[in-house]
């Protein structure tokens, strides 16, 4: 892997008018306050401006004050014309176009695809601030307004669409964002390596049309170089007859077990083609209009695309569209501990802009006493897009640069009470966890450091994250350190001493995991470990609960409706869910997100984790609302509103006998007052008799029942 040019090597003139603002202005009245007659760099984004690292856009604009760039913000501007986007007036280098923290339609629509009243990144939670596809509205409102500016668009949903990609919401497979958004450049991925080339080659007098080899970008191009090696894809991975080649996700025979097995077979595989024509090759996926057609060639495409997504060795991607090309360049290199450590040690002011006066905004509520530790996630689960965005590298901060973080939240965030509500990332225990050879690192091609198990090659250590827990709890004014990012408990139960401390001194009576489901199918189509690993950290949980006097509780989380799960996987969790005694409040249904490897399975029914044919294994897929509604209802089955459906689906499955009262069986045979329901599912007719009986022979309705033991 090629090395990067440090974060903050650029020169920054000692006097640049950029650096320095209490709140990156949203108004002409600041910018003449700030004596700026423009704005070097304008950023669009869809959530509220929040001054504090969890925001993307705070981040990057924070990031470019301090490259000695004059940054503005317009947050959540009016997309219904383009004068809101005049706000600032033009900027003298580019405007940056984003949708926000979330991918704009997950933010507004359910899985069942209803709107959602609540908008967390808005003040007040109203919902309905921003539009559908926010991403491309803004983009065209910014093209009307200043039609010759160059336009960079970023952020996760453009991560999410860099190439065609299916759509959930219109059932459809949609061409890259790129092209509908108009934009010059696409940046994916966490975003500040990018950006600060790009900014900097601006600034000193290069066009954006240029700027076509800056890593972790896509834009369009009408032809192919001539300097370049194209390789179809269908000759690394072919969709219609397979050939023997290796599989990247199979790690292949080797004569010594372990370390040296993974070794031999990875660093062979990565040795295939030479690395000086690995940075001058680019490959083909199939076209647009082709992955539109043919849910195969789809799958494969997105296989490809995560097969290259390791930095260490990923080769540029091209896509046709139409009559011109799409083209990605390899992933952005990994920031090292001491550029992670500057970007956020920046001076974020760590609290929402002045211009929202007291209104709350329930996203920056939720973070506003917590602390990232940490980028990326290597756990590749199939329905998530950490790894699509931030990469399976993980980028770690030093433990000095944490600890004054806790310092400044304790001194300078208003209603600090002296409880820390997250120490973590996108995962809580990944800290400093990373391939023990970077020579192995770079050459591996495996979407999972931790499935189908967690590879010998891994460093599981969790002393350094014990001991930062430790440390920060020791803090002066800090009272309870609480751990809200999800624990992967494959990795914990590898540690003892990590579950132990976790248990006894960074639990606030509740522990929120994610099992996601029990049964082998749909697990090992999300890459996630069995139930017996679940079980071996709940045994270990609650024993060093015990040790410190402490009743507490884990909160499994499970996924309905997702690929490869089946009406009987529902059942067999839901009485799992009963035999344990949980009962959940929400329940999250599989939402395809774009690009996800789970969302390939969903559109396609075809498994990516394995090489694509015709004839490969299908996946079942719950597709329709009914299903879709009624895995639901099975995860939520002490809901009597539930009830009829699932009672429908036991007589359809032949399973009668679960439909009762006793212990082992799922729900009773009648129906109470208040659900307004028949026990058959209709509606009750007003002023009816609410309790039913379903005519089973051992059902009565409950005022008929007496209790145990009662004449």
């Amino acid at each position: 892997m090629k090395a990067a040019r440090q974060l903050f090597s650029y020169d920054v003139p000692p006097d640049a008018p950029g650096v320095g603002c209490p709140f990156l202005p949203m108004s002409r009245a600041e910018m003449d306050a700030l004596g700026w007659d423009a704005c070097d760099i304008i950023l669009v984004t869809g959530d509220a401006y929040v001054d504090h690292p969890s925001f993307g856009m705070a981040i990057i604009g924070r990031f470019l004050e301090a490259q000695g760039f004059r940054v503005g913000i317009i947050a959540q501007p009016d997309w219904r014309s383009p004068e809101a986007f005049r706000a600032l007036g033009e900027p003298k280098l580019f405007f940056g176009v984003t949708a926000g923290n979330m991918d704009s339609m997950v933010n507004r629509y359910t899985s069942d695809r209803k709107v959602r009243r609540d908008d967390a990144y808005t003040p007040g939670g109203e919902g309905g601030q921003r539009p559908d596809r926010s991403l491309i509205v803004y983009s065209q409102r910014v093209r009307e307004a200043f039609p010759r500016v160059p336009l960079i668009v970023g952020g996760i949903e453009a991560s999410l669409r860099r190439i065609a990609h299916y759509d959930y919401w219109s059932d459809k497979v949609r061409r890259s964002v790129l092209l509908d958004s108009r934009g010059d450049l696409l940046v994916f991925g966490n975003g500040e390596r990018q950006i600060a080339e790009i900014a900097h080659r601006m600034r000193a007098g290069e066009a954006i049309h240029s700027i076509q080899d800056v890593r972790g970008t896509a834009f369009m191009r009408s032809d192919f170089p001539d300097d370049w090696r194209e390789l179809d894809s269908t000759h690394l991975d072919a969709p219609g007859r397979v050939d023997a080649h290796p599989d990247p996700y199979v790690m292949g025979p080797g004569k010594d077990k372990g370390e040296a097995k993974e070794t031999e077979s990875v660093v062979k595989f990565a040795r295939d083609i030479p690395r000086r024509e690995r940075s001058q090759t680019a490959i083909r996926l199939p076209a647009f209009e082709q992955v539109c057609d043919d849910p195969v060639l789809y799958a494969h495409a997105s296989r490809i695309l995560h097969l290259e997504s390791n930095p260490g060795n990923a080769r540029a991607l091209v896509q046709r569209h139409g009559d011109r090309e799409v083209w990605l360049n390899p992933p952005p290199i990994p920031l090292k501990t001491q550029e992670l450590d500057s970007v956020y040690e920046l001076p974020y002011q760590r609290r929402p802009h002045p211009v929202y006066g007291d209104a709350k905004i329930p996203a920056y509520e939720m973070i506003r006493f917590s602390i990232a530790i940490q980028r990326g996630c290597f756990g590749g689960c199939t329905f998530c897009s950490i790894t699509e965005h931030e990469g399976r590298i993980i980028q770690n901060r030093s433990e000095k640069s944490v600890l004054r973080e806790i310092e400044a939240v304790r001194d300078k965030v208003p209603g600090f009470t002296g409880v820390i509500s997250d120490l973590g990332g996108p995962t809580a225990n990944m800290y400093r966890l990373a391939c023990k050879s970077r020579k192995i690192e770079s050459a591996c091609r495996r979407p999972s450091c931790v499935f189908p198990k967690v590879c010998p090659n891994l460093n599981t250590d969790h002393k350094p994250l014990i001991r930062l827990y430790r440390k920060a709890r020791e803090i002066e004014g800090v009272k309870k350190v609480l751990i809200a990012s999800g624990v992967r408990y494959d990795l914990a139960v590898e540690s003892p001493e990590y579950v132990k401390e976790l248990a006894q001194h960074h639990t606030g009576g509740y522990l929120k995991i994610a099992p996601e489901a029990i049964a082998e199918g749909p697990l090992s189509l999300m890459m996630k470990p069995g139930i017996g690993t679940y079980h071996r950290f709940k045994e270990m949980f609650d024993r060093y609960s015990k040790e410190a006097g402490k009743e507490q509780y884990l909160i499994p989380y499970f996924i309905a409706a997702h690929p490869g799960t089946s009406d009987n996987d529902m059942l067999e969790l839901a009485l799992w869910l009963k035999q344990n005694g949980f009962r959940a409040d929400q329940v999250q249904a599989f939402l395809p997100s774009p690009m996800a490897t789970a969302t390939a399975m969903y559109h396609s029914k075809r498994n990516p984790l394995r090489r694509i044919s015709r004839r490969s294994e299908r996946v079942r897929v719950p597709r329709g609302l009914r299903v879709r509604r009624l895995h639901k209802a099975f995860l939520r089955y002490h809901d009597a509103e539930n009830w009829p459906q699932i009672r429908a689906a036991l007589r359809r499955m032949g399973r009668v006998d679960l439909i009762g009262d006793a212990a082992h069986q799922l729900v009773p045979a009648w129906q109470p007052k208040g659900t307004g329901l028949t026990a058959d599912g209709r509606r009750q007719k007003p002023g009816a008799f609410r309790t039913q009986h379903t005519g089973l022979p051992d059902a009565k309705p409950r005022h008929q029942r007496g209790r145990p033991g009662r004449k």
